[in-house]
């Protein structure tokens, strides 16, 4: 017999969630199955366990400015790794609790599905020994690290994200292949928590950079702490006692353990989409619509990391809630996505926003600059190191997009990615109030060095008003 609901939510990660309590706005009759590991990526092996973890490291890495700033002792502090591991797995046990406890725990065995999924029919799934047919399916079964076949023989020494966080004890040597968000701040956490770290990638980028000066100046950062091979695939082979031999290029090192953080793939097997009918694209993923979330003319929507996108909680959340609101209203609605947005918390953070640098042609825009050494709040705080660089269309002065290697980044990002949202111009920036001394002046640099490209020309000062 079919047990019939308004809607079913495949997968309970930050989207289905998400979605889940905005369908209920409108419906009770809905389901939520996930018949995997719960507490959301983002709680368990993801965003918040790693700001844990590179929490820790930043706080024993400050060590090193101690002698200049005349406190005594700092040679002597190091990491006790066993303590710190537990340290970060009890927050992450914390995180997860607070999300079980907000959601699933409140939910009844009719309306929380701990099975499995896959579709007979666009409206009809198979549900463990359940049939449920659904007016409207959300799928949001989230995504896996990946990792090559053949490196799977390795066992235990090769280490993703979803075991990371379960190591007891740390080794002397890792290697950290793939430089995107992850193994960046991973990578530079572990070799802060004194282990021997060498980064690998086939890419010449890291941190997701798609700005040249941005990269190169990052790359500069990062590499005086350990070291990069970038732009040759990681070859592994195995070593006596136990060991790993990593090559890639000229370079060749032998390491206790790998971390692959070469992204990841969506869960999309054993879902039998391709049974009904579903076109995927080049890149493996159902073909969707990024405004209104629908697969297709299915009644099917997709959100989260299963999509590909944007894999990241907060944009999980806002696809969730496009999702549910779709799933549950006639027509269908296309939604503005918010500023495109992306932090990897190094040190210093490494931020793009809006628009990035290969989108953009050079002759309609602008771009203003600043680097972090002169800077006076960034030289008492001993982090003046990075470059910040922002775009704007030269017609008008309207601010495009950003990207930088910066200390409080994540900070200067915001402040961007709200003005951009907002269409605001390099002129109404200016505007605003920046208090001495902060790292807020560093964009403030940046701007008068837009705006002097721009050609803006007045008799009153910009920063003056009048009444």
């Amino acid at each position: 017999m079919e047990r019939k609901v308004d809607v079913a939510i495949i997968g309970a990660g930050s989207a289905g969630l998400t979605a889940t309590a905005t369908v209920r706005r409108y419906t009770e009759n809905v389901v939520l199955i996930d018949g995997g590991e719960l507490g959301t990526t983002c709680a368990r092996v993801g965003c918040m366990p790693s700001k844990a973890a590179i929490q820790v490291a930043e706080d024993l890495h400050r060590r090193t400015v101690f002698d200049r700033e005349g406190i005594e002792g700092g040679e002597g502090l190091s990491a006790d790794i066993p303590a710190s591991m537990e340290h970060v797995r009890d927050l992450r046990d914390v995180f997860v609790d607070q999300v079980l406890a907000t959601s699933i725990d409140q939910m009844d065995d009719s309306m929380f599905l701990a099975e499995n999924a896959s579709f007979l029919e666009p409206t009809l799934l198979q549900v463990g020994d359940q049939l449920i047919r659904a007016e409207k399916v959300i799928l949001a079964t989230g995504s896996k690290p990946i990792v090559p076949r053949a490196w799977e023989a390795f066992g235990d020494r090769i280490l993703t994200t979803d075991n990371f966080f379960e190591q007891e004890n740390l080794p002397a040597s890792m290697a950290v292949i793939g430089l995107g968000v992850i193994g960046l701040e991973l990578g530079q956490t572990l070799h802060r928590l004194g282990i021997k770290v060498t980064g690998v990638d086939m890419a010449t980028t890291i941190g997701g950079l798609r700005d040249p000066l941005v990269n190169s100046a990052a790359i500069d950062v990062i590499n005086k702490e350990f070291p990069l091979w970038l732009g040759q695939a990681a070859e592994i082979v195995e070593e006596s006692d136990a060991k790993l031999r990593v090559t890639a290029g000229e370079n060749s090192v032998v390491v206790d353990q790998i971390l692959v953080c070469m992204g990841r793939r969506p869960n999309l097997c054993d879902l039998g989409l391709d049974g009904i009918g579903v076109r995927f694209n080049a890149r493996g993923v159902p073909d969707f619509d990024l405004n209104t979330m629908q697969i297709g003319q299915f009644p099917i929507f997709i959100a989260g990391d299963v999509n590909a996108d944007r894999p990241i909680l907060h944009e999980a959340n806002l696809e969730g809630r496009m999702a549910a609101y779709n799933a549950t209203h006639e027509p269908i609605v296309a939604f503005k996505r918010k500023v495109p947005f992306a932090i990897t918390f190094c040190d210093p953070n490494i931020v793009s926003v809006g628009a990035a640098w290969d989108t953009l042609k050079e002759k309609d825009i602008a771009v203003g600059e600043m680097k972090f050494g002169p800077l006076g709040r960034a030289l008492v705080m001993a982090k003046n190191k990075g470059l910040l660089r922002v775009y704007a269309r030269k017609a008008d002065g309207r601010l495009l997009g950003a990207a930088m290697i910066a200390p409080k980044g994540e900070h200067l990002g915001h402040l961007l990615a709200w003005c951009i949202q907002q269409e605001l111009t390099v002129t109404d920036l200016l505007k605003m109030p920046f208090y001495h001394p902060t790292i807020e002046e560093g964009l403030q640099g940046a701007l008068y060095d837009l705006r002097r490209q721009l050609d803006i020309k007045s008799e009153i000062p910009l920063e003056l008003e009048l009444l």
